[in-house]
């Protein structure tokens, strides 16, 4: 039966739940009906040789989505879906992610967190030496207004950005794609988040964006050796913009916070 939106219920094309030491190498998964692989309570996870392939316009088909786990290897695999290429859910800690392309997708995420006043948990994340091609976001850190809890000690390291059209984001106004996300006193910390060596292009104007809350602002957001141009020869140049983010700003385009 179709919900009241209109989106049918889908499933999951696979799932993990409370695994140790798993080992997932060398599997293609194709036009999965929801989000292709589920990772939750799960430990000591070593995932490497995968492709997902599912079109980018086909909705909520996550590559792969993890909350609970901890000690999660992700390594040398392609993503090309129609939402994040891989989420990372409350729960998480020690997640290692090297050497995955992706695109058509949303990018790599931490979150979303904090929906509905949930308490939240992410700690240790390090994506390194990824690529994002033509993807709506790249690296990005997204917390619900009213959540708790902390998302911290995240690095984005290495990282190559052809023609996203939001490169570089920390959203603590995150909605689900609602226009208007008020603050409600309460917000998910967000701390330690490292973004170095990151290169490439732009699709939209607004490549780097720092939208923090004002009742728990960012801090050390740390912006390193971060360059990015538009991907439209010819066209005016991007910018950055920042809200209530504490940290040090290394960046092209400069960022000023307010």
């Amino acid at each position: 039966m179709a919900k009241p939106n209109g989106v049918c219920d889908r499933p999951t094309a696979v799932t993990f739940e409370g695994c140790n030491g798993l080992q997932l190498r060398g599997l293609l998964i194709q036009n999965s009906p929801r989000n292709h692989i589920s990772i939750d309570g799960c430990n000591g996870t070593q995932v490497s040789g995968l492709t997902l392939y599912s079109p980018g316009d086909s909705p909520n088909t996550d590559g792969i989505d993890m909350a609970h786990s901890t000690h999660v290897s992700i390594t040398n695999s392609n993503f090309h879906c129609g939402d994040d290429c891989i989420a990372i859910n409350s729960g998480c800690s020690d997640v290692n992610i090297t050497g995955v392309s992706c695109g058509p997708g949303h990018g790599i995420s931490v979150g979303s967190l904090g929906k509905d006043g949930d308490f939240a948990q992410v700690d240790s994340i390090r994506v390194n030496y990824c690529n994002f091609t033509n993807t709506l976001t790249g690296v990005r850190v997204k917390t619900w207004p009213g959540g708790t809890g902390f998302a911290k000690n995240i690095f984005f390291d290495h990282i190559f950005i052809n023609a996203a059209y939001h490169p570089i984001i920390i959203d603590q106004h995150y909605c689900n794609g609602a226009s208007f996300c008020p603050e409600k006193g309460k917000a998910v910390q967000v701390s330690n988040v490292f973004f170095t060596n990151v290169q490439g292009t732009s699709a939209g104007p607004e490549a780097i964006k720092l939208d923090c809350s004002s009742d728990v602002p960012c801090q050390n957001i740390q912006l390193q050796n971060v360059k990015l141009t538009s991907s439209t020869p010819g066209k005016s140049k991007v910018y950055g913009t920042c809200h209530s983010a504490m940290g040090r700003f290394g960046s092209i385009p400069q960022v000023t916070c307010r």
